[in-house]
Parts: structure tokens; C-alpha cells; sequence
């Protein structure tokens, strides 16, 4: 399993957040509010956690290949909701073992 994450500042995190959600709805199970949402992807699980000022999101995917999709699609989508902006979605990636502790 793999874990990507990143924080990104903005003042419309909610606004985001909801976008995305709403916009991922069409073609997968999406549920959220103003503060969180949760995205399933046939090639993993995205949540998002919008904070005073930025947008927290976590995914997790099977292997490299599903990841780098999820950070394109997600990561994409973003970028161009909030391109006013000019946000640049910067991932941290862990590499873990699902009967592990970690």
C-alpha cells in the first residue's frame, strides 16, 4: 500500500474541497461537508480535510501505478479549480506494508 499526502495553502480550502467532491461524484462514491471529504476511486481513496487557511488531503493507493494516477487526477483537478491561485500541489509519498505497524 502506499500513502501520498500534501498541504496546500489557500483561504478556500472548504471551497475546494466541496468542488473537487463534487466534481469527482460524477464518476465515483464521494461524500463530504465543509470540512471533510472522501473520494473512492477505483484505484484508491482520497480524503480531504479542509483547515483554517489550507487543504489537507491523503491518499491511499495498492501500487505506484494507481498512485501516480491519483496524484494526477487529484493533484490536476486541483491546480486548474484554483488557478487564480497559481497553486502547486507538492506530494510526500510513503511506501508501507499493510500487515506492518506503520
Amino acid at each position: 500500500m502506499i500513502k501520498a499526502r500534501t498541504t496546500v495553502a489557500t483561504p478556500a480550502a472548504s471551497k475546494y474541497l466541496q468542488q473537487l467532491c463534487k466534481h469527482f461524484a460524477h464518476k465515483a462514491p464521494a461524500t463530504f461537508d465543509t470540512k471533510q471529504g472522501r473520494v473512492e476511486f477505483p484505484f484508491g481513496l482520497c480524503e480531504l480535510e479542509a483547515r483554517d487557511n489550507e487543504l489537507a488531503i491523503s491518499c491511499d493507493s495498492p501500487d505506484d501505478l494507481s498512485m501516480s494516477k491519483m496524484q494526477g487526477v487529484v493533484g490536476g483537478h486541483l491546480e486548474r479549480f484554483a488557478w487564480r491561485e497559481k497553486l502547486q500541489v507538492r506530494w510526500d509519498q510513503v511506501h508501507w506494508d499493510s500487515g506492518s505497524d506503520a
